[in-house]
């Protein structure tokens, strides 16, 4: 049909988006993980913001969204100096892309829920053990594959959002914007010495016992979880030796490098050269069960119903 004088023909670009009636369909090659990384940007109006609450570097959250812009072949954000404003084609985008993400999410749970099968990924943290309450539900649904998945330092909330474990069992605190956090075990911690250390054999020690004894740090490590294991702030302490994985801790220690907070469930790991000295007047370590915020599977619920059931004071006993 010929188009008529003074006017011109819409706008659509490579995934349909039509400026003329504001509509957008989005193209089916699109990686669920980016367009969450634009939803959640557009939700903050801030790069920054977004970069944080996705455990993301704001470099690659850029990086990424500038990438579906390309994809797209539409501007879907305005940066400015206060942040970042959803564009004519970002605000026809968005709810389109909530929708996918919800869509998305329903699929995968109504797969993983179909009776007589489905599939189950289990994270944790270095020195929980999980094979207990792995073993129990696998006893209780034996056509479902469980996988478990070592998450050493990775941050808890960046492995379940971006849909790498679908429940993990970790050690508070740590960042829980989007997760569902249930409580599992407390436990009280314990400082880890060498045996001729002037601390060794005590009853108990406090804060102040050693306001000024290193203690070891971990690369990358949420600036929250690494002062609850080094019990900071403590002005006059050393920053003590890097810690790349839990077992260097024991050598750290017995070498007389520096001292170290373990919870008591890690009792049964140190070395015969070490001592584990009670701490008086500090919060205890806290086990949890964190599921994405949004989480409606049924495996995932039932799993949950285990581990909350489950005797973790025995656990690896």
């Amino acid at each position: 049909m010929p188009v008529s004088q003074g006017s011109c023909p819409a706008s659509i670009g490579p995934s349909g988006y039509d400026s003329a009636v504001g509509e957008f369909t989005p193209s089916p090659d699109l990686d669920l993980r980016v367009v969450r990384y634009f939803v959640v940007v557009a939700e903050h109006a801030h790069f920054g913001r977004a970069a944080a609450a996705l455990h993301v570097g704001q470099p690659t959250l850029s990086r990424q969204i500038r990438d579906l812009e390309k994809q797209l072949g539409v501007k879907l954000l305005d940066r400015t100096a206060q942040g970042a404003q959803l564009s004519e084609a970002g605000e026809a985008f968005l709810p389109k892309a909530r929708a996918l993400l919800r869509a998305a999410a329903e699929a995968t749970a109504a797969a993983r829920d179909f009776p007589g099968g489905g599939s189950l990924t289990v994270g944790y943290s270095p020195g929980i053990v999980v094979t207990p309450v792995v073993r129990e539900f696998r006893d209780r649904h034996p056509d479902v594959t469980v996988h478990t998945r070592h998450l050493g330092w990775l941050r808890p909330a960046e492995v379940l959002l971006n849909r790498q474990v679908d429940a993990a069992v970790v050690r508070m605190p740590f960042p829980a914007a989007g997760l569902h956090v249930t409580p599992l075990h407390e436990e009280p911690r314990l400082l880890v010495v060498p045996r001729d250390h002037r601390l060794a054999g005590r009853e108990f020690v406090t804060r102040q016992d050693i306001a000024d004894e290193p203690m070891p740090w971990v690369p990358d490590l949420d600036p929250e979880v690494r002062a609850f294991w080094r019990l900071d702030p403590r002005p006059n302490a050393p920053a003590g030796p890097p810690m790349p994985a839990l077992d260097d801790t024991w050598e750290l220690v017995a070498s007389g490098q520096t001292l170290a907070v373990v919870a008591q469930s890690h009792s049964q790991l140190v070395r015969p050269d070490l001592d584990l000295v009670p701490l008086r007047g500090i919060a205890p370590s806290k086990t949890v069960l964190a599921t994405r915020a949004d989480e409606g599977a049924r495996l995932v619920a039932e799993f949950r119903r285990c581990a909350v059931a489950h005797d973790w004071s025995s656990a690896g006993r």
